[in-house]
This record gives structure tokens, C-alpha cells and sequence, in this order.
């Protein structure tokens, strides 16, 4: 777990979600969130980022739509996957281990930053083996109405205190922290 009285970063788990739950839509589609938000509407956040944990599946999205102007320097990339890839891709590390030594590995590569938790299964996984610190949310005006919802189905309840919601345009940002 995070420490912020010595300067560690926090394990925040980072979402864009239509209002009515969705971070992905049918087959995956993310592009909706490109419609509607930059990287730069929220500039707070990017600067206390240093590194992100991935799921394989996001990794994937995030590829196919990096043709796209997805400008977003979240610091170093892990991407915990059962199977990398034979071609390897500049920039992003691939890890094969549990759930608790890949976030110390990239927490740690965050250099004292907050570690960016994106993918609805990796940032399921890391709130039942309570990792998380926070929930950061930004909800979005549009209904997608199927999709990936926002957390796995088995989750079970989290418990969590809210301390910050704000405004940039279209987006509200909500943030939550993660009661222990």
C-alpha cells in the first residue's frame, strides 16, 4: 500500500464512464471518450501520474486507437497480461506476475507519483486484494447503453468516501477514496 506521509505515490484507479456505467462500448469502442474529453481538460491529474498499470484489453483499445491524437504521457506503461506479446513495443513493460508485485513494480517506476490504474479486470483485481487508494471517475454526458461496465461482476462491495468533484466543460470529475 501507498504512503503518502513519505512522499509515495498513491494506487489510483483512473476511468472515463458514460452515465449509465459504461467505460467501454459494444465491442470495446473507447472512441466516444476521445469525443468528449482531452488529456489536457484535467492537467492536475497527469501531473501527479508516473506510471500506469494496464490490463491486456485496454492495452489492445488503446493501441488500435493510437492513430488517433491520444497525446497522454502517464509515465512509464506496465501491462500485466498471462501472455505477452512476440513482438515487443517500445515503452511499455509486460508483466506476468500477481496482481500485488505488479503494482509494487510500477508504483515503484513511479518515482513517488501517483500509479495509474486502467482496465475494468486489472483494477477489479487490485480493489479485492485492497491496493487501491483511490477511484478517480470522470463521467461523461452519453448514454451507451451496452458495453464494458464499470467494475467486473463479482467485485463485491467497496466502501467509499467522497472528497472532490469538479468540472472542466462536458466532464465532471469525480474522486473517491478507498475506505480500509
Amino acid at each position: 500500500m501507498s504512503d503518502t506521509s513519505t512522499g509515495t505515490g498513491k494506487v489510483v484507479v483512473n476511468r472515463a464512464m458514460s452515465l449509465d456505467g459504461f467505460i467501454a462500448g459494444p465491442d470495446h469502442a473507447m472512441d466516444w471518450i476521445l469525443d468528449l474529453m482531452s488529456a489536457a481538460a484535467f492537467p492536475e491529474v497527469m501531473a501527479a501520474t508516473g506510471a500506469m498499470l494496464i490490463g491486456r484489453g485496454t492495452y489492445e483499445v488503446a493501441k488500435q486507437m493510437a492513430d488517433e491524437d491520444t497525446t497522454y504521457d502517464g509515465g512509464p506503461e506496465f501491462v500485466l497480461t498471462h501472455e505477452p506479446p512476440e513482438e515487443p513495443d517500445p515503452g511499455v513493460t509486460f508483466l506476468t506476475c500477481d496482481i500485488a508485485e505488479a503494482v509494487a513494480t510500477a508504483l515503484n517506476a513511479a518515482g513517488g507519483k501517483n500509479l495509474e490504474i486502467l482496465g475494468a479486470d486489472v483494477a477489479s483485481q487490485c480493489l479485492q486484494r485492497g491496493l487501491v487508494d483511490e477511484i478517480l471517475v470522470y463521467v461523461l454526458p452519453v448514454l451507451l447503453g451496452d458495453g464494458i461496465r464499470f467494475s467486473t461482476p463479482g467485485l463485491g462491495r467497496i466502501d467509499l468516501e467522497p472528497f472532490s468533484n469538479t468540472q472542466s466543460g462536458p466532464v465532471t470529475m469525480l474522486r473517491f477514496r478507498v475506505r480500509k
